[in-house]
């Protein structure tokens, strides 16, 4: 924590290494199986502690409103769900590209779920938080977590997963791909038969049923996804638009992002079994226990 009060969370990105729809609830949500591998670059969540009960976003992504942004709303959820009388400053610094399948609002809203349950020393255990960011968004949980995991339900029964190191060549079309749109796809498959931990581990495993409904509707994502296979295996993330190929190493995932076309950015990223987060809050730990 810096002198005037503020510290610094980090709020990680996530691939979906697969995506299946398998059925759909009775309230209309899908149900989904799917393998969140959490990468070691993402978003950073700034927050200093208010005595006053207030939460106002100091700074964040102009294009998002205050009072939308999915780290305000997680604050406030947490201060509802606690009756804390404590409040915060809150400081969005946006990396992850907004409807791009790779779960930033919903990394924001956990990191910010966990690092004010530490900093208002609430003590909300993880199950629980990880209810409260379910309110918010499918994805929050994992997040919550902290743990590269397979995934089912809406997204929020949760196995950890230990996989092998990788590394991520992750390309932004630069166009904002709707979830709602894709879910709302006539052409989506909605009964794909169900996956197996081991299917995946198998390597038999790698489909992303949102992939032919994003590549047809948005020639963006179908470019990305075209230029992104000439190097190997190039999937979608989520319901788009980000796609990605994962390599052996860091060398090979930056030879090709160096070679990445205007029309993309291109991010290299570790793939990491525990999260940044997770991290950061046993340093802090360790170093409230030192203190």
């Amino acid at each position: 924590m810096s002198a005037d009060g503020w510290s610094a969370w980090p709020a990680p990105a996530k691939l979906n290494l697969f995506l299946r729809i398998v059925g759909r609830r009775a309230d209309g949500y899908h149900l989904l199986q799917t393998v969140f591998r959490l990468l070691d670059w993402g978003d950073e969540i700034q927050l200093r502690v208010r005595d006053d009960g207030a939460i106002e976003r100091v700074a964040g992504c102009d294009a998002i409103n205050p009072e939308d942004d999915l780290a305000v709303r997680a604050a406030c959820a947490l201060r509802a769900a606690t009756g804390t009388r404590l409040g915060a400053e809150i400081k969005v610094d946006k990396h992850i590209p907004a409807g791009a399948g790779l779960g930033g609002g919903s990394s924001d809203a956990a990191t910010a779920l966990v690092a004010l349950n530490a900093l208002w020393k609430t003590g909300v255990p993880p199950e629980r938080l990880a209810e409260i960011g379910l309110a918010l968004g499918a994805d929050v949980p994992v997040f919550v977590h902290g743990r590269t995991a397979w995934a089912e339900g809406v997204g929020e029964l949760l196995t950890p997963l230990e996989l092998p190191p990788r590394w991520y060549v992750v390309l932004d079309p630069r166009v904002h791909v709707p979830t709602a749109e894709l879910f709302q796809a006539p052409e989506l498959t909605r009964n794909a038969a169900s996956a197996t931990i081991a299917g995946f581990t198998s390597g038999a495993i790698r489909d992303n049923g949102f992939e032919p409904v994003a590549r047809v509707r948005y020639r963006e994502v179908a470019a990305a996804l075209d230029w992104l296979g000439g190097w190997g295996v190039a999937r979608l993330s989520g319901s788009g638009g980000a796609v990605f190929l994962e390599c052996d190493d860091e060398a090979s995932a930056r030879g090709i992002a160096a070679r990445c076309p205007e029309e993309f950015i291109a991010v290299v990223a570790r793939g990491v079994n525990v999260s940044p987060l997770e991290t950061a809050l046993e340093a802090r730990r360790a170093a409230a226990g030192m203190a």
